[in-house]
């Protein structure tokens, strides 16, 4: 299988290492400085499954006409628009994208862009960062990779095997829509009270009302999924609210990084999607639209 990876920060460059590894042709189309650093000195990752360290296949530009099989897209949100051009000419009538954004507002730019029966839901649960060498460091265990079709499709038959083959927990669902939704709701509650508190999972259950705060925060993501019609099974639910309240745990979201580096962030792109859906259904959304807030003004005071 014929695989572009656009971008290869932490989480493209680890996902398509471990594509290599199971023998899909993978290709990484990076920006100029990225390129040069992996033509010097290949993809390296460093993690508790394994290490890897290879040459790897960079691109810069794409010709006209140029289809891959899977275009796997791990941009960031506010990259999206600048992503769509870049891998265009990749994107033949057999061809997939599989999307590893957060959240779910990219779908809609994605179909407009390629028509729906080209773009597979996705999602992923990972913890990894790109380091000064330019390395990849995964911090943790988890490693999935959930991937699944919106509609039947025949295509999925001949994509879904090498996907399966790579060396990480790969889960192929045939309700990829709510499975989306399950890790939206607990996305939007880590970043927002992450943010909000400038903290920790650990550091806020170790207040007072920390964990009461993070228990009604996710029941107000959990209140949009069910109004839009994707009820977060109770497995699910349980899981999350376990790792949500976890006394001593370092988790945070990847967008307090951001914000702690004065870097941009998905705030709109998650909390403010959920919350416009939240507010189509009439929902009370306090703690989401505080933190949604916070994260505006700190945007704001950046321009």
């Amino acid at each position: 299988m014929r695989v572009l990876v656009l971008g290869a920060g932490a989480t493209g460059a680890y996902f398509g290492a471990r594509l290599v590894q199971s023998g899909s042709a993978v290709s990484f189309l990076v920006r100029p400085a990225r390129a040069e650093l992996l033509r010097r000195d290949g993809l390296r990752v460093s993690s508790s499954h394994g290490d890897f360290a290879a040459p790897v296949d960079v691109l810069t530009h794409l010709p006209a006409g140029s289809p891959f099989d899977l275009i796997l897209l791990t941009c960031k949100a506010h990259d999206l628009d600048t992503a769509l051009a870049a891998i265009a000419p990749a994107v033949g009538p057999g061809s997939r994208v599989l999307p590893l954004l957060n959240g779910l507002r990219h779908l809609d730019v994605l179909d407009q862009a390629f028509g729906a029966a080209r773009v597979l839901g996705g999602l992923c649960h990972i913890s990894v960062t790109l380091q000064p060498d330019g390395s990849v460091l995964h911090m943790g265990q988890p490693h999935r990779l959930t991937f699944g079709a919106r509609a039947p499709d025949p295509r999925l038959a001949d994509l879904a095997p090498a996907l399966l083959a790579a060396p990480v927990e790969v889960r192929q669902s045939q309700r990829i829509i709510d499975a989306m939704w399950e890790k939206f709701a607990f996305l939007a509650t880590l970043a927002a009270m992450t943010c909000l508190m400038r903290g920790s999972i650990g550091d806020i259950v170790a207040t007072p009302d920390g964990t009461a705060l993070l228990r009604r925060c996710y029941a107000e993501a959990c209140a949009v999924a069910a109004a839009a019609g994707h009820a977060i099974a109770a497995a699910a639910r349980d899981e999350a609210v376990a790792i949500l309240t976890t006394a001593g745990s370092p988790l945070k979201a990847s967008m307090l990084r951001d914000l702690q580096r004065g870097a941009t962030t998905e705030c709109e792109h998650i909390l403010g999607d959920l919350i416009a859906r939240g507010c189509a259904h009439g929902i009370d959304m306090p703690l989401l639209c505080s933190a949604a807030t916070h994260l505006r003004v700190y945007e704001l005071g950046k321009t």
